[in-house]
Formats: structure tokens, sequence, C-alpha cells
């Protein structure tokens, strides 16, 4: 489906705080280039139409103030747009509510830089059991549809995407992913022991393995 080793090494990944709506918050940013031009990228994020062919489904509004909502994960509202470079919204989760912020550049040659922040309160419970991996292994996984898309134009196959997830190379994209987010997070200050329990667990996690 793609090769593991050259997706893992075209993603950067970072874990940091910064203050947000007032408050100190934790930060997990996951970014990548594209050989795809501003607005092509812009509305493979946005487009109604066109997200379910690299993500999920998606309903409501997008626009600023809507509510969205992805089939089977998280909903929200569009607190800021800016098209055809950024947009902020809330990501809804059961009782859970964190926030997402993606920022597009345009890059030297007619490439862009796609750059997305997942921010949680300080206090957030599944941090100290999960690390930014229980996010960060996600949006990999997310990305990985979005550089199949992008490549090639066509929509991912959810049957094909989903055998892979459950295939030897699925399971070493997990692993190599939380590895990522491992060395991410301790490079923001994280004590190594912690930080691996953490990644030991969202591996586990991600491919079924717990217990």
């Amino acid at each position: 489906m793609i090769d593991v080793t050259q997706q893992i090494n075209a993603v950067d990944r970072r874990v940091g705080r910064r203050v947000f709506k007032a408050a100190e918050a934790r930060v997990v940013t996951v970014s990548q280039s594209y050989d795809a031009a501003l607005d092509d990228v812009w509305d493979a994020c946005t487009n109604p139409e066109r997200i379910p062919r690299w993500f999920l489904p998606v309903t409501g509004e997008l626009r600023l103030g809507g509510r969205y909502q992805l089939k089977g994960n998280a909903g929200g509202t569009i607190e800021r747009c800016d098209p055809p470079r950024s947009f902020a919204a809330t990501w809804e989760y059961g009782d859970e509510t964190s926030w997402i912020e993606l920022r597009l550049t345009a890059e030297e040659g007619g490439g862009t830089r796609f750059e997305l922040d997942h921010l949680f309160r300080i206090d957030d419970t599944k941090w100290g059991e999960y690390g930014p991996g229980a996010v960060g292994v996600g949006w990999d996984m997310m990305l990985v549809g979005l550089t199949l898309h992008l490549s090639s134009g066509a929509p991912v196959d959810s049957g094909e995407a989903m055998t892979w997830m459950g295939s030897e190379d699925g399971r070493r994209f997990v692993a190599a992913s939380s590895d990522g987010w491992y060395a991410a997070n301790v490079a923001s200050g994280a004590d190594p022991a912690r930080a691996r329990e953490a990644a030991d667990r969202t591996t586990a996690f991600y491919t079924g393995a717990r217990g």
C-alpha cells in the first residue's frame, strides 16, 4: 500500500507546550511536505466531497462557526478559517474536547507543507497513559491516506486500507510511528522510561496486542 520507512521518515513529529485560550496546553504537531499545489491540498482538506476519498465521511457545515462530524470519530465547531492557508476547530470525542489547527504553506517548486497541531489541556488523563502517540499515531495514519490521494488523485480504498493496517507492514508502521512519537516526547523533556512505557501501551492499543 505504501513504503513504511519512506512514509515514517517523511513526517516531522514534535511535542511541546504553549499558551492557548488563556491556559497552558500540550501540543502535538505533525507535518509533511507534498508535491502538490497549495490550493489542491486545501481543497483535499476542506472539500466535504473530497475528504472521504482519503480520510472519513464528513457531515455538517464546513464554514466558520459551522459544526462538522466525522463518521465514527470526532466532531466539533470550526472556530477560525483563512482559506487557503489555515483553519482551527474543536475536536470533540465523547465527553472530551481538544483542538486542532491546520496550516498550509506554499514551498519553492510548487509544493505545499502540511502542518497540523492537536492541542490538549495539561490535565488530559490519556496523556499520562499513552503520551502523544495516543493521537499522534492516528494522525500518522491519516497522513498515509492523504499521501496516497495527493500522489494519485484517486480515492483510497477503505477496505484495502483496513486490510493493510492488520498486515505485518501495517503493524510495523504503527510501531515505527509510536517510536517516532516516543522520540519527540523525550526531545520535549519527558522522562525516557515513562515515555517508553506510554509508547509501548500506544503500540499495543493500535495493534490489538493489549492484555
